[in-house]
């Protein structure tokens, strides 16, 4: 019994640490990193070198716990600001985005696959929702640069979906089960369901935030005990709301985002920590996954699995992100680019168990369709989500160049950090730009010698800066200390040809340009005009189109207020028009321009012309 202790944690460490390091070769090679954890699950598995794990019970309840984790740090890493910006097209996305998908994808199982139309739906709930993993580490981890408003509608998005895919799993899984039920009857059932778990969700998720930022603020813990704390916390979180009825997924999400946006103590270390948690259960979930799949059964359903992955991929996640963005003001490119990172992931997989831990027939068809898709998924869409980024012109100049800095916390403050920030090579501080006194600056290493900043002179490459400042510190301090950019994309094409004054009258725009203004909208500035048409917050990189010409966010200040400006006088250049994803703007345009070219029918007391 001990040497199978011993055999069992060897294995397991190893495949853990080939995990770890295939992360060198995905940032190498440009492979998606978990498409690789999934990969040496298969190959450590029974049709690989041999390891036997059939446990779908376990790999369930594994999975589920990492699912709670990665979904809690998604939420605490989500900023209010980029929460408020996307949240009304990522729910719609999360909610009626995952039925809609679900139901187009179930009309193509019924005719490749010859099932059942609930059989067919429920399959479709299977591989409905985005892996919040996979959207949050190929946008955070991989470098893909993207303006904010799109990045956080995905991130949100997969999020926020997960809940929305269980719930309609498990109904379906539960009418399968129960045999015949009438279809309004079971729909009725279905609706107050949701209501009932959502709303449960909500509130429990809410003060679940409300009682992790209380408590970790309020108690006198040891700095290595309180992430563990949280840790514990955010499951709690997940397991009381999911013995009560509610969904416990989107409260942990909900949790996260609410103590994310607080001020609370070590919230560096909290964050630092969280990422290595979750990057655990990323590994964990995909080798176990990988480990319970049987390859060699694939190839029976091998076929209509690859052309339902391309169905999904081309047409039913198209079709539910173009419908679902109608109602807001996203450009072609980003409605394409948003329906393209639609990965399916290790939460498809961990949900196309539930057929099989319900004892329904023809329980690992499910599986094993469930699990080609998510591998087609990864393969195809993973590894061009970067070209596509740039194809459609969404990839954003940065800004600033690589920063090297460390964040200290400081005790008994949860609102100021010790900042350490290494001079780099033609940084402006290394040019001679001075640090700003509310910087505090204190201390210099200089050589392996320390010295007041006072006496240090000019800073030089090299040299460690010791600031203390306040944890909302402005975006200032990273662009002194910063290397130059290297911008990939040519600014003047990006940010427009020429600049323009955001605190301008917006009619301004309308006597040079023609631009096209609301109602309302003559009374404001420029940068009023951004910031309402964006959802009242602006972000480096915006585009707000105007009729012939598009207005671009060049620079924002800590409160999110435009202080520069451009002006697009060629908006098609910079955003190309792909057929068939035509934005709610132009639809309503062409059915205005369609209802004027309708001629007038005669009324009764009209007389026709002679």
């Amino acid at each position: 019994m001990q040497e199978a202790i011993y055999v069992v944690t060897l294995v397991g460490t190893l495949m853990v640490l080939v995990a770890a390091f295939s992360s060198l070769l995905a940032d190498r090679f440009g492979a998606p990193l978990l498409l690789l954890f999934l990969g040496i699950g298969l190959a450590a598995g029974v049709d690989g070198l041999g390891l036997s794990f059939s446990n779908y019970q376990a790999a369930y309840f594994i999975g589920s716990l990492a699912l709670a984790v990665i979904l809690f740090d998604s939420g605490f890493g989500t900023s209010i600001q980029s929460f408020r910006q996307a949240a009304a097209p990522a729910v719609v996305l999360a909610t009626f985005g995952v039925v809609l998908t679900a139901a187009i994808f179930g009309a193509a199982a019924r005719w490749l696959l010859g099932l059942g139309w609930v059989e067919s739906f429920l399959l479709g709930a299977i591989v409905g929702s985005t892996d919040a993993a996979a959207v949050f580490f190929l946008l955070r981890v991989g470098g893909v640069n993207i303006r904010d408003k799109v990045r956080s509608t995905l991130e949100i998005e997969s999020g926020s979906n997960d809940p929305m895919a269980v719930f309609l799993t498990i109904a379906l899984v539960e009418i399968l089960r129960a045999g015949q039920l009438g279809a309004e009857s079971a729909g009725l059932e279905l609706a107050i369901e949701f209501l009932r778990q959502m709303g449960i969700g909500l509130l429990a998720g809410f003060g679940g935030g409300v009682m992790i930022a209380g408590l970790v603020n309020r108690l006198n813990m040891d700095r290595g005990l309180t992430p563990i704390f949280v840790l514990a916390l955010s499951l709690l979180v997940f397991a009381a709301t999911g013995a009560a009825g509610g969904s416990g997924f989107l409260a942990v999400y909900v949790a996260g985002l609410y103590a994310g946006n607080r001020d609370v103590k070590g919230a560096a270390s909290l964050k630092r920590f969280q990422d290595g948690a979750t990057w655990l259960a990323q590994i964990i979930m995909f080798l176990l996954l990988g480990l319970l799949a049987t390859p060699s059964e694939f190839s029976q359903i091998a076929l209509p699995a690859v052309l339902l992955a391309l169905f999904l991929c081309f047409v039913a996640r198209p079709v539910s992100v173009w419908i679902g963005l109608l109602p807001f003001d996203f450009q072609r490119g980003e409605s394409v680019f948003v329906a393209w990172v639609g990965l399916r992931g290790a939460v498809s997989i961990l949900l196309a168990i539930v057929p099989l831990l319900a004892g329904l027939p023809g329980g690992t068809l499910y599986f094993n369709a469930a699990f080609i898709i998510v591998l087609v998924s990864l393969v195809l869409q993973g590894w061009t989500i970067n070209p596509l980024a740039r194809r459609l012109g969404l990839i954003v100049p940065k800004r600033v160049g690589p920063v090297e800095k460390v964040e200290l916390e400081l005790p008994g403050s949860a609102h100021h950090e010790l900042l350490v920030y290494h001079v780099v090579k033609d940084s402006p501080v290394a040019r001679g730009e001075r640090v700003p006194r509310w910087a505090r600056p204190s201390l210099v290493i200089r050589e392996g010698q320390s010295m007041r900043y006072q006496y240090a002179g000019r800073l030089q490459e090299g040299d460690y800066v010791y600031l203390f400042i306040h944890s909302r510190y402005p975006r200032l301090l990273d662009r002194l200390f910063a290397s130059p950019a290297q911008v990939e994309v040519d600014d003047a094409d990006f940010f427009g040809a020429f600049a323009v004054d955001p605190q301008q009258p917006a009619q301004s725009l309308q006597a040079i340009y023609g631009a096209d203004l609301r109602p309302g909208e003559e009374a404001m500035t420029i940068a009023q005009l951004m910031a309402a048409r964006l959802g009242g917050r602006a972000e480096y990189a915006d585009r707000v189109p105007a009729g012939p010409i598009d207005l671009i966010v060049r620079d924002v200040d800590d409160k999110g207020h435009v202080i520069e400006a451009g002006v697009s006088l060629e908006p098609e250049l910079a955003n190309p028009q792909v057929p068939l994803f035509v934005t709610g703007r132009e639809l309503a345009a062409r059915i205005r321009g369609a209802l004027r070219r309708t001629p007038q029918k005669p009324g009764m007391g009209d007389v026709p012309p002679p």
